[in-house]
């Protein structure tokens, strides 16, 4: 069916974020065109690259952003061990080198953890990415395109979490900026007082922020975030590793779906009527390459590979919502992928 409104929620995850451009390319060619994008970090990075470009431009802008973030080693990718070994590599360079484009080394950094080193509270500076936000999106049509953008934060101080929407407020790059912040990473970035950072330890996929205001037409919520509940139980203490961030950051996504899916419930079992509204969810499976520090692999193949999932994963939901029966009511479909081989 053809829904009054599409909204797509895109979660946080550094380099994991290629997952969304891969999705976000298949919806662009399936037709679908979001009315609301709600995003955190990556996401919001995503949204602000899809709602600040013509049309035509949108997914060329998110190849553009993710080819400059690439760390161009010359190595071959390989399989199984070897290729852990380069995921590893082009890690471990990220961190060393930084993402020229994104972030870099900052002074004292990580060397104010050493006795008698003035106190940081944070080990990399991201302000390259503010020129890269710069001259890739355009603030101007972020602000009056017709695609409404939330980005979403957290106050260092308080432990809020801060929403800015274009309903409301003019989003710069210094919310986007604010919403990748994440510590103990970047520095907090300062806006009207307050030291805002990003919201992914608290709501890294913020669902419930799309439903605040409860729909009023029929409408399809797209989900899409990097990190996955389901996965094989770990065998090593570095898949132990990755495993807690997936646990982490994709927990409160379910959490809010699950309240979601109470509310409409209890809506039903009292006689309130509701519009038709499907939740598609897609979740990045990591394969058995990706390490621990897979956020921080800017890899040629991972990037590649991400992508490539992200568009696989949104082809099948679409074949899945192609195929349900949308009634009045709340309807959730997940997209349960398998992990990259």
């Amino acid at each position: 069916m053809a829904f009054d409104q599409t909204i797509v929620v895109l979660g946080g995850g550094n380099a994991l974020g290629a997952y969304l451009g891969g999705a976000l390319e298949a919806l662009t060619e399936a037709g679908i065109t979001p009315d609301w994008i709600v995003g955190v970090s990556a996401g919001a990075v995503t949204g602000a690259l899809i709602a600040g470009a013509p049309p035509e431009l949108r997914i060329a802008k998110l190849r553009e952003f993710w080819a400059e973030s690439q760390v161009r080693s010359g190595f071959m990718a390989g399989h199984g061990k070897l290729r852990q070994y380069y995921n590893g590599w082009h890690a471990a360079f990220s961190a060393l080198a930084g993402r020229p484009t994104i972030f870099k080394h900052r002074w004292p950094g990580l060397w104010s953890a050493l006795p008698g080193s003035p106190d940081d509270v944070a080990i990399f500076d991201h302000e390259p990415l503010r020129a890269t936000l710069r001259r890739l999106v355009d603030f101007e049509r972020v602000n009056t395109s017709g695609i409404r953008l939330s980005v979403g934060c957290v106050d260092l101080a308080s432990g809020d979490e801060v929403f800015f929407d274009t309903r409301r407020d003019r989003i710069s790059a210094d919310h986007l900026m604010a919403s990748t912040a994440i510590t103990p990473l970047f520095e907090p970035v300062e806006i009207d007082g307050r030291a805002l950072c990003d919201a992914g330890y608290v709501n890294n996929t913020p669902v419930d922020v799309a439903f605040a205001e409860p729909p009023t037409c029929s409408t399809l919520c797209i989900v899409i975030e990097p990190f996955c509940l389901a996965a094989p139980l770990p065998k090593s203490l570095d898949a132990a590793l990755e495993r807690s961030q997936d646990l982490m950051f994709a927990s409160p996504t379910r959490k809010s779906i699950e309240a979601l899916q109470r509310e409409y419930a209890l809506r039903a079992r009292h006689g309130e009527p509701a519009p038709p509204i499907v939740i598609l969810h897609l979740a990045y499976r990591s394969g058995p390459d990706e390490l621990a520090v897979k956020a921080l692999d800017f890899s040629p193949a991972s990037i590649r590979d991400r992508w490539e999932a992200g568009n696989r994963d949104a082809h099948a939901a679409l074949e899945r919502l192609a195929q349900a029966i949308v009634e009045p009511g709340l309807q959730y479909i997940r997209v349960r992928a398998e992990a990259q081989a």
